[in-house]
């Protein structure tokens, strides 16, 4: 069995925006239609929340809604094809916690996709705690994924840079971020995803834990601070998050199979939003060097059971 964690599909109010020309590629025709191409058995279809960026977050709510239920539809409409995550802001407040929670208890909503930011929050402020709250109480694995730009977009508007480079910045940032600000210790219940491979995090991470063990020397570094919140080295809490293969770079998921586990990476393509890289994604997971029961594993088993299917 193959299912694709990766997969855009975005309402008909965005395909519909006049910066597609008509030719939006997040559809679930094209879904649908790569499915069969590639050879899938399952893909699980999200907003990329690329959107919320133009709302603030009371504006949001109801194109949230608006969002959950159409990707509802589209699961119910293909049932044997696709499952279906929500979207929230985790700062959004009472209403956004309200909007998940009856799009998991009533469309049956398997999970929640989050951008790494949302005009300059981060998922790792203090105001997101009562929805990583609510994510562990709903048993549901919660999908981080980077907003259409993350900071420093002034220096990426040429060259694609802010979708090669600045996405993945900004998720690996936000990783960071949430790792060293405790949020994977005070939820160690928490079910994590990371999108393109956390963004280079597993690369980083040496850095990261030199930093934490060498806290009580300020001098070349500087203090380590605010106050301490974690009781683990950031590597360690790093082990407890799962990550889609979305990076096109076998070296790179190699790097991520020896920083966490083959157990911990979930396959995914980020396609139709890139149509042409579908089979390219495919093709990576079965050129690494793994026995046949770790490939399970990232083709379908560890999605399956975080899906709960």
């Amino acid at each position: 069995m193959i299912i694709d964690w990766h997969t855009h599909v975005h309402s008909l109010k965005e395909q519909a925006a006049p910066f597609w020309g008509g030719r939006c590629p997040a559809t679930i025709d094209n879904v649908l239609r790569l499915h069969d191409e590639v050879g899938l058995d399952l893909s699980v279809i999200s907003n990329s929340g690329h959107y919320l960026k133009s709302y603030t977050r009371a504006e949001a709510v109801p194109v949230v809604r608006a969002s959950n239920e159409y990707l509802a539809s589209l699961r119910d409409r293909h049932k044997d094809k696709v499952v279906a995550i929500a979207t929230t802001i985790p700062g959004g407040g009472e209403a956004h916690l309200a909007e998940l929670e009856r799009a998991v208890k009533q469309d049956d909503l398997r999970g929640v996709l989050i951008n790494s930011s949302h005009r300059g929050a981060y998922p790792d402020d203090a105001d997101a705690r009562p929805f990583f709250q609510l994510a562990s109480e709903l048993d549901i694995p919660v999908f981080m994924h980077p907003p259409s730009v993350g900071f420093g977009e002034e220096r990426m508007r040429e060259f694609r840079l802010a979708s090669s480079v600045g996405r993945p910045f900004d998720s690996c940032l936000a990783l960071a971020r949430l790792i060293v600000n405790g949020v994977f210790e005070d939820f160690p219940s928490l079910k994590f995803v990371a999108s393109h491979l956390g963004g280079g995090i597993c690369e980083i991470i040496g850095r990261m834990d030199y930093a934490y063990e060498l806290r009580d020397d300020p001098l070349i570094l500087g203090p380590y601070g605010p106050p301490l919140h974690i009781t683990c080295k950031p590597s360690d809490y790093l082990r407890r998050i799962y990550f889609d293969t979305v990076c096109y770079h076998a070296p790179a998921v190699e790097c991520a199979i020896k920083t966490v586990g083959a157990d911990r990476l979930i396959f995914g393509t980020d396609s139709p939003m890139l149509v042409a890289l579908k089979q390219r994604g495919l093709d990576l997971v079965r050129e690494l060097e793994l026995d046949d029961a770790a490939k399970e594993k990232i083709l379908s088993g560890t999605a399956r059971m975080l899906l709960k299917l």
